[in-house]
């Protein structure tokens, strides 16, 4: 299992940035130019990636102020899962932690895994940009 991950501090409180991940249709805002034919409702996501793979992501687990877990909703490319963790630093400040945690064979994991810890850069800096 290749493990991938980055965090960011964002002076909100725990419950605000919670809400903001928790639906779905909120993660629209946090993806890079290469991700379009996005649709979601608050516990599933689909879209494409630009000359990659359609994939379709649902909620499987919500553990209220401190994690969100996501999975395939259906067949993807590689057993992949996305999780946000969320720890209060202070009554108005958080660090998010996104981890991706994706099952790649050695060739996969040359290919995939540089774009993989873009996306999980790129998805925290948004966050922090969005809810500031």
């Amino acid at each position: 299992m290749t493990t991938i991950q980055n965090n960011v501090t964002i002076e909100k409180s725990v419950q605000e940035v919670f809400a903001f991940l928790t639906d779905l249709n909120n993660h629209e805002q946090l993806m890079p130019e290469n991700i379009y034919n996005w649709s979601s409702t608050a516990d599933e996501a689909r879209f494409t990636i630009q000359n990659m793979a359609k994939l379709a992501l649902k909620v499987e687990e919500r553990i209220v102020d401190q994690e969100i877990k996501l999975v395939p909703a259906e067949k993807a490319p590689f057993d992949v899962t996305l999780k946000w963790t969320l720890s209060a630093v202070a009554a108005d400040v958080t660090i998010a932690t996104f981890t991706i945690d994706a099952d790649l064979n050695m060739m996969m994991k040359m290919i995939a895994s540089g774009p993989l810890q873009k996306l999980a850069d790129f998805q925290v800096n948004k966050l922090k940009e969005i809810l500031g």
